[in-house]
C-alpha cells in the first residue's frame, strides 16, 4: 500500500502565508481533510488544490466560508450532472 504524502499545517500555512485557523475551518467545514498524527494537524498533497482554490476564494475575493461551502457544492453538482449528459450521450 503506498504511503499517502503530507505537509503539516503548519508548514503549509508558512508556505502559503495562509493562518493555520483558515486552514483548520476548512477542515471544520468539511471541504478539506486534515489528518490529526503525531500531535499535529497534516494535509494530503491530494487535497492542496482543493485548498489554493479556497485561498483564492476567500482572500482574493473576499468570500466567507459558508458562501465557499456553497461555491463548492455547486460545482460538485456540475460535476455530477456533466458526467451524468456525458453518460447518457455514449
Amino acid at each position: 500500500m503506498k504511503s499517502k504524502e503530507t505537509i503539516t499545517i503548519e508548514d503549509c500555512s508558512n508556505f502559503y502565508s495562509v493562518e493555520v485557523a483558515f486552514i483548520r475551518e476548512l477542515d471544520n467545514h468539511g471541504l478539506i481533510e486534515l489528518t490529526h498524527s503525531n500531535e499535529s494537524y497534516t494535509i494530503g498533497h491530494d487535497q492542496l488544490s482543493l485548498l489554493e482554490k479556497y485561498m483564492h476564494l476567500h482572500y482574493d475575493l473576499d468570500v466567507n466560508l459558508e458562501g465557499i461551502e456553497v461555491i463548492s457544492h455547486l460545482l460538485q453538482k456540475i460535476d455530477r450532472l456533466q458526467t451524468e449528459v456525458r453518460r447518457f450521450k455514449n
